[in-house]
């Protein structure tokens, strides 16, 4: 399949014409370059390889860095520091105030700087915060190392669902969100087997097995941290490893997608203005929080739960495995089929329902075997609605700092509640956690409320826009009203006004 400088890549555009008489397309990127001989297929070939399999791989560390706490936890870690349940329990809460804090102005700073510089720099970063927490000796040690950790790691998840988002269509970014989040339920299978093989170093160098999970993983982060630079490209318009006409090419599939900003927009602050006061951005964190308050209470407490159903140290954490591998393919598999037949809001609502009777029979089982069967559920139900809602909110954001600020802002709402999630599962409830459960079941009930909604106001909006009731005023072209704004051509609406130009449909 190739690509022409042909009207037909321009959506609802103007022709105009170049010096040499030959027609091309108002705001066009690089008119007079001809990608004729270009392969588009095997450039999004060459993309995917370059950008899903490396990010991947860091969300991996990312994930298992923040949630490897649970493990080490099974190694005697509270007994050692000397500090209670509750004090385990705000040292679990604190990293998400520092996570939620920091994620909106990283994102920003993201767009100013190259990827490759800011998201290596956070790497280092919160892997030598990792490395710090194996040393501590006491409660306040470890509270400010995991604030810090928060802190440092907050940048990665929120940066790199925008980045992708700025390399591919719409109808193509649900899969590779997936695949870059599925690393998530990888971290917590492998996790439970690093932490198992990590755990048979006690004693050495006088330092526990907790001690030693937390040292040699941050480790691995540095490492991987200090190698990204050369590694993480930039944005389509100036990625290296790309020729001219590729990178032409790239941005005029995304300007075909309706995504007008592709070629280039300027740092303006009516653009952060209105993803901070746009409906969807608040809907879309609503059913964000919905799925990552779960998300985060069954990554953090999951060996525990098994744990406590009458398995060893080594046995729950094994048995976490077979759980996460299975989230892992019905996380692609979502992603693959939500970006071929659409409608990811109708996903997110079978998703949700499927956790929730997921977490039903953990409230009301008293068998081990079921209960763990129910963990499989809710782990299916809960995993693929992560990038599934990310992906839904970055279809419908038109703008690339405006997209970029309200991810981060449904992302940073979404994983505030994880700070709820790290104090419901009490010691005093063990082994059936009745309170926990039911709090986690709650917040998918909302979920799935603010996903019906959400369906219902995108629809909404569609229709307004095919009977004309948004139409703004084109010089030169009748119809329109003035309320929607006067422009002198189609590509100035688009340009100005984004997601809110009248011929954007809304993704389902």
């Amino acid at each position: 399949m190739t690509l022409s400088t042909s009207p037909s890549l321009s959506e609802k555009g103007d022709v105009v014409h170049l010096e040499d008489g030959k027609p091309a397309i108002e705001g066009l990127y690089n008119p007079h370059i001809d990608v004729s001989g270009i392969d588009e297929r095997a450039l999004m070939r060459k993309v995917d390889m370059r950008t899903v399999p490396w990010l991947s791989f860091l969300y991996l560390l990312c994930f298992l860095d923040r949630t490897s706490i649970g493990n080490a936890k099974l190694y005697n870690m509270e007994a050692s520091l000397g500090i209670t349940d509750n004090q385990y329990l705000v040292c679990l809460t604190i990293f998400f105030f520092s996570y939620a804090l920091f994620e909106v102005p990283s994102n920003i700073v993201l767009k100013r700087l190259r990827p490759s510089v800011w998201l290596s720099v956070l790497m280092v970063l919160w892997g030598v915060m990792m490395t710090v927490q194996g040393l501590v000796h006491n409660y306040s040690g470890l509270l400010v190392m995991r604030f810090m950790l928060g802190a440092f790691e907050a940048g990665l998840f929120p940066g790199v669902t925008y980045y992708l988002s700025c390399w591919y269509k719409r109808s193509e970014f649900g899969i590779r969100a997936a695949i870059f989040f599925s690393a998530a339920t990888i971290s917590g299978a492998f996790g439970g087997l690093l932490a198992v093989g990590i755990a048979k170093m006690a004693g050495i160098g006088g330092k526990p097995a907790w001690s030693w999970i937390f040292i040699i993983e941050g480790l691995i982060t540095i490492a991987a941290g200090a190698v990204s630079y050369w590694i993480i490209v930039d944005f389509p318009d100036n990625a290296t490893f790309l020729t001219e006409a590729e990178r032409t090419v790239v941005i005029r599939r995304l300007q075909g997608d309706a995504q007008f900003s592709a070629a280039g927009e300027k740092m303006q602050w009516r653009h952060i203005t209105k993803a901070l006061t746009e409906w969807k951005t608040y809907i879309a964190m609503i059913v964000y929080a919905g799925v990552d308050m779960p998300l985060y209470a069954f990554a953090l407490f999951l060996p525990s739960i098994i744990n406590q159903l009458g398995y060893s140290a080594t046995n729950a954490n094994l048995l976490t495995v077979p759980v996460y591998a299975l989230a892992c393919v019905s996380t692609c598999v979502v992603g693959f089929l939500a970006d071929r037949y659409g409608n990811r809001g109708m996903f997110n609502f079978v998703l949700l329902s499927t956790a929730g009777v997921g977490y039903i029979i953990l409230i009301v089982s008293r068998n081990a075997a079921l209960s763990y069967f129910a963990v499989f559920l809710a782990a299916c139900g809960i995993y693929p609605c992560i990038p599934n809602t990310v992906a839904w909110m970055s279809n419908n954001s038109e703008g690339t700092y405006k997209r970029s600020v309200a991810l981060a802002m449904v992302i940073s709402w979404g994983n505030l509640q994880g700070a709820v999630s790290s104090n419901v599962y009490r010691a005093n409830q063990k082994p059936w956690y009745p309170l926990g459960h039911g709090l986690v079941l709650m917040y998918i009930g909302t979920g799935i409320i603010a996903t019906v909604t959400f369906i219902f106001l995108l629809k909404r909006e569609n229709a307004r826009r095919d009977r004309g009731e948004r139409d703004e005023i084109i010089e030169g072209r009748e119809g329109g009203f003035e309320v929607n704004g006067r422009f002198a051509s189609v590509e100035d609406a688009k340009r100005e006004k984004g997601d809110e130009w009248s011929g954007y449909r809304y993704t389902l």
